[in-house]
């Protein structure tokens, strides 16, 4: 498709629930990929058992989609969370031995510590800004497990629960020290339970971006910062110092966030100019998620204030409002985005904000959609 072409209105939306998900982690398979052929075997060893691990669960979690697998029980939806830490144990069996409950005091494991933490500010984040109580708005419990495996360099969102690697030490450091990534995964169940964009191409790109864009929203509304105020990067802080990088990702600069002897160049484009056309990693949906992420970034700071207000409540607007289609495209959810951004606040700044921020990353054609509201 044209990424200037008309939004499909026509198409149906997939039914929301746990039956079409992905398995779904931070770091990329071309991160981990370019790391296992480092020459020092203490980076390309962890980073080629995390490869085969990833894959693995990538075909498990086909087979269990084609088979359908039952919707988790929800508790009665609430004001509050219902937090579970495990901890694994560095073995792979999931969840592991349960270490904290909700309302229990925090231990002296830090990784459980920040768990629990990561649950809690996300759970805050989609209640107080958009009235959504939990990952499914019907009080799904969250649950996390933490010390997954050994030197695990990833952390992933399985359809049903949170797990966090320890990190090799060398490349990568726990995975629950950015408050982001769990926040990160934890809106892959959102958008499970939501527009349910399927993980391939654009709308697997999409699917992407709408996790970091909550993601830093999650870490924002944490530390009370302003769109100006904050960094945009996703995984600060999880790199170790021998790598030459500063995050995973950057809204505010798709391409930046690292450039490292070992791990490469940050291959994220910012506008459809450098969109990469790939068969790796789904069709490069952790690649070409930089693009709506960059329309995000330039629409929240354009408006200024709370990116979780107004920039946020647009999104999230679109990724529940029921018209954004599975396989949607960039310039479906741009025109849509456009068309919620009117419907909210009507032809004021924020909908000039929005249309501007997609046409500087390229997709310009946005009259159709957001004029049919």
């Amino acid at each position: 498709m044209d990424a200037n072409a008309p939004a499909r209105g026509h198409r149906r939306t997939a039914a929301p629930g746990p039956h079409r998900t992905a398995f779904c982690t931070i770091v990329p398979p071309h991160v981990l990929d370019k790391l296992s052929h480092a020459e020092d075997a203490s980076l390309a060893d962890p980073a080629r058992r995390t490869l085969e691990h990833d894959a693995l669960q990538r075909t498990r979690r086909r087979i269990t989609t084609v088979r359908g697998i039952p919707a988790a029980r929800a508790a009665a939806p609430s004001d509050k969370p219902r937090r579970t830490i495990y901890d694994a144990q560095h073995k792979t069996t999931l969840p592991g031995s349960k270490v904290r409950g909700e309302g229990d005091q925090a231990g002296a494991d830090a990784s459980v510590n920040r768990a629990y933490d990561g649950l809690g500010a996300t759970f805050e984040l989609f209640l107080k800004a958009y009235g959504r109580r939990s990952v499914d708005d019907s009080g799904l419990p969250l649950n996390a497990s933490v010390h997954y495996s050994e030197d695990y360099n990833n952390a992933f969102w399985d359809g049903e629960q949170m797990v966090f690697g320890d990190g090799d030490g060398e490349v990568f450091l726990d995975f629950t020290i950015p408050i982001d990534v769990m926040a990160h995964e934890l809106t892959h169940g959102v958008t499970q339970y939501t527009a349910n964009l399927e993980y391939f191409g654009q709308s697997g790109a999409l699917n992407e971006s709408m996790s970091d864009v909550f993601g830093s929203l999650v870490k924002q509304h944490a530390l009370g910062q302003s769109a100006e105020e904050a960094d945009w990067l996703i995984g600060a802080g999880l790199l170790t110092e021998r790598v030459t990088g500063v995050a995973l990702r950057s809204l505010k600069a798709p391409g930046t966030a690292y450039d490292d002897d070992v791990l490469g160049k940050d291959p994220q484009p910012g506008t459809m100019d450098d969109y990469v056309r790939t068969s790796q990693d789904n069709g490069g949906v952790h690649i070409n998620s930089g693009i709506p992420n960059h329309a995000f970034y330039l629409a929240a700071t354009a408006l200024g204030g709370h990116a979780w207000e107004r920039a946020g409540q647009i999104w999230y607007d679109v990724l529940t409002g029921g018209d954004l289609a599975s396989d949607a495209e960039f310039a479906d959810f741009a025109q849509l985005t456009v068309a919620a951004a009117h419907a909210r606040y009507g032809e004021g700044e924020e909908q000039a904000a929005v249309r501007e921020a997609w046409t500087q990353v390229g997709i310009t054609d946005l009259r159709a959609h957001a004029s049919a509201r």
